[in-house]
C-alpha cells in the first residue's frame, strides 16, 4: 500500500508576512525601551558584558565574582550581539527577540505538518497558531526581560517536529530519505537546550519521545533513529563547556555552618544545587518563591490568553480525533486487495488524514501535560509553564482552522459551533469585563499632581517580590491615573477582540474574526508595553545609574566608589549602565554569595561600619538606597549627605557636592 501519511502543506507568503509584521511590531517595537530591570534582566546581560571584556566564555562572572546559576548559551548570544552592535541594552535584548521570531516560524512549520490537510486553505491552522503565540500574554510578558524560557520553548518545538519527521521516515518503507538528518537535528537541538537552561532543557524532549513511542507501542523502533551518531553530535556540542567549567572551577574549601559541603566547586553548585536541590525545593540559598499548584495551572491558561478561551473546544476535538482514529481504522481493516480499485485512493486519503489528526492530538496532549505535570511535583515559578505554551497555541489554532467558513460552507460544523460558543461564553464576557474595568479606571482615577512619583502612589507587598510579577499587586486606584493612556488603549483593544471579532465570527467571516482578534490583542500588548515603560523606575535603575555617570562626567574623580544598599538584585542596573564595580552593603546573599568564597573574588561586600568609614574619607561615594531618610540620619555624623537623584522609591546619595 502507498504511504498513507500526507505531506506537509506549503507555506503561504501572505501568512509569513502577517507573522513577521506581528513580530516586528511587538518585539522590535519594544526593543529600545524601557531600560533594563533590576534582578535577572540586568544581571544576565551584565554577565554577558563581563564575558565580552574578560574574553572568558567558560566561567560566568557578575561584578567580578563567579556566577554559576545558569549555563552559558544566553550569555554567549548576548555577548555576540553586543560585540557587533555595541554594549547597549537593546543589543543585549536582540537575541531574545530573534528567538521569538524563530519560535513563531517553528510553530508555523509544525502547524503546517499537523493541520495542512484539514482545510481548503491548508496553512490556516499554522497561521492561527503562530499568531496566537505572537499575541498571547505570556510569551510577550516574558520577553520583556532577559530570561531563557522562551528559548526553551523554541528548542522544544523544534525537537518535537524533528522527532515526528524522523519517526515518519522510519515508518515509511518506500521513503528513501534517511532518519539520520532529523535525528542529528534533534540531537543538536537537545544540546542547545541543555546549554540554555540546564538539564530541564533535555528532560522534556526526551520524555516526549519516550512517552510518544510508548503510547503508540513503537519503542522497539528506537534503534532505527541512529542513536550512536546522534549521541556523538550531542556530546560534541554540549560536553566541552561542561568539562571546561568543571576544570576551571574545581572544588575549594568552604566555611562550615552554612549547609554547604566541606569542599565544592562548579560541579556541585551547578549540577546538584541548581538542578536536583532546586527540583526538591532544597536549593542553597532558597532565593525564589513557590507558585501554588492550582495557580500554576491557571497561569498556563493565562499565558495563552485570549486564545486560551478556545482550549475547551480544542481539547474536545483532540479527544474526538483520538477516538475517531480507532473507529475508522477498524472500518478500513479489510486487506488492500479486497477493496475495489476505485475506492483505494479514497481509503488512502481517509487513513492519511486520520493519521495526521491522531498525530496532532497525541503530540500536543503529551507535550503540554509533560511540562505541566513535571512542575506540579517540583519547585515552580509562574512562568515555568512557558515551554508548554506553543502546544496550547497549536491546539487553539487547530480548532480555529477546522472551524473555518469558506465558499463551500463550514469545514467542520461541530468545530465551528465549539469556537463560536467559546467566543460567546468565555472571550466575550472576559473582554467586556476587562475593557469595562480599564475604562472605569481611565475615567475615574484621580489625576496625579505634576511631577508625581509613581512610587509614592503604590502600596508595598515585599512578600510577593520573589515572584516575577509580584510588583503588579502594588498598584492602587490612585496610581491608575498615571496609566490613563494605556488603560484607554486596553479598553479599545478589548472591544476589538471581544464584540467586534465575535460579530465577524457569528457572521461566518472566521478568517477576518481571527485576524481582528490578533490585531486587537496587539493593541493590548502595546498598551502593556507602555505601562511597563511608566512602571520601569520602580523595577529598574537605569536613570539613577545615568545620574551617577553624569555626575562623574561633570566632576571626574579617580577614586569614586559606587555602593548599593542591599543585595545585588535590588540595583543590578548600576553594573550594566555605569560599567563600574558596585560594592554591596549587607549584600553577601543569593546570586554572588557562592562565588564570593573563591580566593580571587574581589572584596565588594561592605558592612555598616565599612560604609561609615568610606563616608568620612575624602573620596567620593555614591550610595543607592531605598531608605534615604534613615540613611541620611545614619551617615550625617560621618560627613555631608547630598541627594544626586531620586526615582521609583530609590535615591542616590553622595558625600561630596
Amino acid at each position: 500500500m502507498n504511504d498513507p501519511t500526507p505531506q506537509s502543506a506549503r507555506s503561504d507568503p501572505r501568512s509569513i508576512a502577517m507573522i513577521l509584521l506581528a513580530w516586528f511590531v511587538l518585539q522590535i517595537g519594544g526593543l529600545f525601551s524601557p531600560g533594563l530591570l533590576d534582578d535577572v534582566d540586568s544581571i544576565y546581560l551584565e554577565v554577558a558584558r563581563e564575558m565580552l571584556h574578560r574574553h572568558d566564555f567558560v566561567t560566568p562572572y557578575i561584578d567580578g565574582i563567579r556566577f554559576f546559576d545558569k549555563p552559558p548559551l544566553m550569555y554567549w548570544v548576548a555577548s555576540g550581539s553586543m560585540a557587533v552592535f555595541g554594549e547597549s541594552d537593546w543589543a543585549g535584548r536582540l537575541p531574545l527577540a530573534l528567538a521569538v521570531l524563530a519560535l513563531l516560524l517553528s510553530v508555523y512549520a509544525l502547524g503546517l505538518r499537523l493541520y495542512g490537510q484539514t482545510s481548503p486553505n491548508p496553512d490556516r491552522g499554522a497561521l492561527y497558531s503562530a499568531l496566537a503565540l505572537a499575541t498571547a500574554i505570556g510569551p510577550y510578558l516574558y520577553t520583556r526581560f532577559y530570561i531563557p524560557d522562551i528559548a526553551i520553548a523554541l528548542w522544544m518545538t523544534l525537537a518535537v517536529h524533528l522527532f515526528l519527521v524522523a519517526l515518519e521516515r522510519v515508518n515509511t518503507p518506500n521513503d528513501r530519505r534517511s532518519a539520520l538528518l532529523p535525528g542529528l537535528g534533534f540531537a543538536a537541538t537537545l544540546a542547545l537546550s541543555l546549554l540554555t537552561k540546564g538539564l530541564i532543557g533535555i528532560i522534556f524532549p526526551l520524555a516526549f519521545v519516550l512517552a510518544y513511542l510508548a503510547w503508540t507501542r513503537q519503542l522497539w523502533l528506537l534503534h532505527k533513529f541512529h542513536l550512536a551518531w546522534s549521541t556523538l553530535l550531542f556530546l560534541a556540542i554540549a560536553l566541552p563547556w561542561h568539562i571546561l567549567a568543571a576544570i576551571r572551577n574545581p572544588p575549594i574549601a568552604l566555611p562550615p555552618g552554612l549547609g554547604l559541603p566541606a569542599r565544592a566547586g562548579w560541579a556541585w553548585f551547578y549540577l546538584y544545587n541548581e538542578h536536583v536541590a532546586r527540583f526538591l525545593g532544597k536549593r542553597i540559598p532558597l532565593d525564589y518563591g513557590q507558585t501554588p499548584v492550582l495557580l500554576f495551572w491557571l497561569y498556563a491558561a493565562i499565558w495563552i490568553m485570549p486564545w486560551a478561551v478556545f482550549l475547551p473546544g480544542a481539547l474536545w476535538s483532540l479527544r474526538k480525533h483520538l477516538g475517531r482514529f480507532k473507529a475508522v481504522m477498524h472500518d478500513h481493516s479489510a486487506p488492500h486487495e479486497e477493496i475495489a480499485p476505485e475506492h483505494r485512493e479514497e481509503r488512502r486519503i481517509a487513513i492519511a488524514a486520520i493519521h495526521r489528526d491522531r498525530e496532532a492530538a497525541l503530540t500536543l496532549t503529551l507535550w503540554a501535560l509533560l511540562v505541566l505535570v513535571f512542575f506540579t511535583f517540583s519547585s515552580r515559578q509562574e512562568y515555568y509553564s512557558l515551554p508548554a505554551v506553543p502546544a496550547l497555541a497549536l491546539m487553539a489554532g487547530g480548532l480555529l482552522a477546522r472551524a473555518e467558513c469558506g465558499a463551500r460552507g463550514i469545514l467542520d460544523a461541530p468545530a465551528n459551533r465549539a469556537a463560536l460558543a467559546c467566543h460567546r461564553w468565555l472571550l466575550l464576557p472576559i473582554a467586556s469585563l476587562v475593557g469595562s474595568v480599564c475604562a472605569f479606571f481611565a475615567i475615574m482615577a484621580p489625576r496625579p499632581l505634576p511631577g508625581a512619583d509613581l512610587s509614592s502612589l503604590l502600596s508595598s507587598n515585599p512578600e510577593l517580590y520573589n515572584l516575577s510579577l509580584g510588583h503588579i499587586f502594588d498598584l492602587t486606584g490612585a496610581a491608575m491615573g498615571l496609566f490613563r493612556g494605556p488603560l484607554i488603549a486596553v479598553a479599545i483593544g478589548m472591544v476589538v477582540l471581544g464584540p467586534v471579532s465575535y460579530g465577524l465570527r457569528r457572521a461566518c467571516r472566521t478568517y477576518a474574526a481571527n485576524l481582528v482578534l490578533a490585531a486587537g490583542m496587539t493593541v493590548v500588548l502595546l498598551a502593556a508595553h507602555e505601562g511597563l515603560v511608566r512602571f520601569n523606575p520602580i523595577l529598574g535603575s537605569k536613570n539613577l545609574s545615568l545620574a551617577i555617570v553624569h555626575a562623574q562626567q561633570q566632576h571626574p574623580e579617580p577614586d569614586d566608589r559606587i555602593l548599593l544598599d542591599g543585595e545585588l538584585t535590588s540595583g543590578s542596573c548600576l553594573l550594566f549602565y555605569t560599567r563600574q564595580p558596585v560594592y554591596l552593603v549587607n549584600g553577601r546573599v543569593n546570586g554572588p554569595w557562592f562565588g564570593s568564597f573563591w580566593p580571587d573574588a574581589p572584596a565588594i561586600f561592605e558592612t555598616e561600619a565599612g560604609l561609615r568609614q568610606l563616608w568620612q574619607r575624602p573620596h567620593r561615594v555614591f550610595l543607592l538606597t531605598y531608605t534615604p531618610a534613615s540613611r541620611t540620619t545614619d551617615l550625617s555624623p560621618y560627613g555631608a549627605v547630598y541627594v544626586v537623584a531620586s526615582e521609583g522609591g530609590k535615591t542616590i546619595l553622595t558625600n561630596r557636592e
